[in-house]
């Protein structure tokens, strides 16, 4: 089954499926979609999978010969992650290359710490580095919640002022 139109739904990749880690061919490669059903699934747009892609922030798992961009599930929940830290945080989509290349290399370190090959030292520095990207994604949080703190405050000496003020003409009246 194949579609010639970006539009098409699950279907199995071009090139066939993809061999998961352990070389095995991976069941979710012969599910990809193509970018007009990937969108639709994941609540944006075929432009913003573009743009996304543009902006490294995502990367399909697949393409046609023809260049025809496919979507795994795990594309799509990484979309969802975006979105999330979009609307969620109030991130920019710099911000959140930040998060996500930090969230990408602390998996990168939990596979690399479960790996029996791994010395003693190797984890040891590994999780030094764990220690400092998670001290990132709290900062970068943290200056959000700063921001909104600082809105909220303002917020409310303005709610302050309107009751005062109302109450001062009402009780004139």
């Amino acid at each position: 089954m194949s579609t010639t139109s970006g539009t098409g739904t699950a279907e199995p990749a071009a090139s066939g499926p993809r061999p998961a880690a352990d070389g095995e061919p991976s069941a979710i490669s012969w599910h990809l979609l193509g970018i007009g059903a990937a969108a639709a699934r994941a609540g944006v747009t075929e432009r913003a999978l573009r743009y996304y892609q543009q902006l490294g922030l995502l990367t399909p798992s697949s393409s046609t010969p023809g260049g025809m961009r496919r979507y795994s599930e795990e594309d799509l929940a990484r979309v969802a992650r975006i979105r999330q830290l979009q609307t969620l945080l109030g991130l920019d989509l710099e911000e959140v290359a930040v998060v996500l290349r930090n969230e990408d290399r602390l998996a990168e370190i939990r596979r690399a710490c479960q790996d029996g090959d791994t010395s003693d030292a190797q984890r040891l520095r590994l999780a030094r580095e764990s220690l400092e990207l998670l001290q990132e994604l709290r900062a970068t949080v943290d200056a959000k919640r700063q921001a909104i703190d600082g809105f909220l405050a303002d917020l409310d000496a303005r709610i302050a002022r309107s009751a005062d003020w109302l109450a001062r003409t009402s009780s004139g009246l």
